[in-house]
């Protein structure tokens, strides 16, 4: 517990020097709102000024069966039909009912989605990257060349191995194939999801610095697709929504309540420093009736989770300085 207090304590004083350097050039744009709605979605992604361009496809969570944090069709809704875009979505390297693309498209229509893409439905190819600490190259799902633009929109949340989930890691795991998600995950010693656990770093849940190769792996692959779409004239822009905030990811079947108020929807240029805006919002809560931030905070601080804005920050993904343009 003692190590936990420290552990908490250092990475608040890390979030807490959160971007008020604001004549700083190297400074990001981050917009935001309180307000979640589907026409405030629709009016954050217009504010970023980059208009969506040919085949568009639209990056989430559809949740795993049973789940119900994940964002729901209703809210993202109009903003998919407005540029005309398609949900995109990878199969998962756990067991569960989105790891076979059969149970997959189940999970997806129980859930309301219709005309949702499973990328690595058939293949999957290699892409590069520029951080080779732990992963040489990035693999995703064959589909992803089938688009000129991304929307990487995320759920705020948090989650059991990576601390935290937002644009960074739909962009990494996200994307990722079944077996790109394994080699994130063993930070590069397997590209088999059917024996990813097995090759898990030892002792990762009880130390944040075991923990540091796939949370640095993740920041490798966002990069691979950052890149990726930033070449030949692609583009992509980055969306967190800060709802129905639990400690666990929208892959779980069975996710604890959000003991977290709704904080809105931010969005940004820069993955890096809109996941950072994001870690700073829960980082900085009153712990009050209206909050119960001590989980979340507690499993981010366990997985180490502030290391992948860090970790993208000195690999030139984006910034942790930021400025922030109110919507409301």
């Amino acid at each position: 517990m003692k190590r936990l207090f420290f552990a908490f304590v250092a990475a608040s004083l890390l979030l807490t020097a959160c971007g008020n350097a604001a004549k700083d050039e190297s400074v990001s744009t981050v917009y935001f709102t309180r307000e979640i709605t589907p026409e405030s979605l629709v009016k954050i992604y217009e504010a970023l000024g980059v208009p969506a361009q040919g085949r568009v496809a639209v990056k989430i969570s559809t949740g795993e069966m049973g789940g119900h944090n994940y964002l729901k069709p209703e809210l993202i809704g109009p903003l998919v039909e407005k540029v005309g875009g398609r949900i995109v979505e990878c199969n998962t390297a756990y067991a569960g009912q989105r790891m076979e693309t059969a149970d997959h498209r189940r999970t997806i229509e129980a859930h309301g989605f219709k005309d949702v893409d499973i990328m690595d439905e058939e293949g999957e190819f290699k892409i590069p990257v520029k951080d080779t600490a732990w992963i040489k190259y990035d693999i995703v799902g064959d589909h992803l060349k089938n688009y000129d633009f991304m929307i990487n929109l995320a759920h705020f949340k948090g989650h059991m191995m990576g601390g935290f989930g937002g644009v960074l890691k739909n962009q990494s795991i996200g994307v990722a194939s079944r077996n790109g998600k394994a080699y994130i995950h063993t930070a590069g010693k397997s590209e088999d999801y059917r024996n990813m656990w097995s090759h898990l770093p030892e002792g990762w849940t009880e130390s944040p610095e075991n923990n540091t190769p796939f949370i640095e792996s993740m920041a490798a692959a966002a990069q691979g697709v950052h890149d990726w779409f930033k070449q030949e004239g692609r583009n992509i822009v980055y969306i967190d929504v800060m709802n129905n905030i639990s400690i666990d990811c929208d892959c779980d079947s069975n996710p604890h309540a959000p003991t977290i108020r709704d904080i809105g929807i931010a969005a940004s240029l820069d993955p890096v420093a809109l996941d950072k805006f994001c870690l700073d919002q829960v980082f900085n809560l009153p712990n009050d009736e209206n909050n119960d931030t001590r989980a979340l905070l507690e499993r981010i601080n366990a997985r180490h989770g502030v290391r992948i804005v860090y970790r993208g920050e000195e690999m030139g993904l984006g910034t942790t300085k930021y400025t922030v343009v109110s919507l409301d």
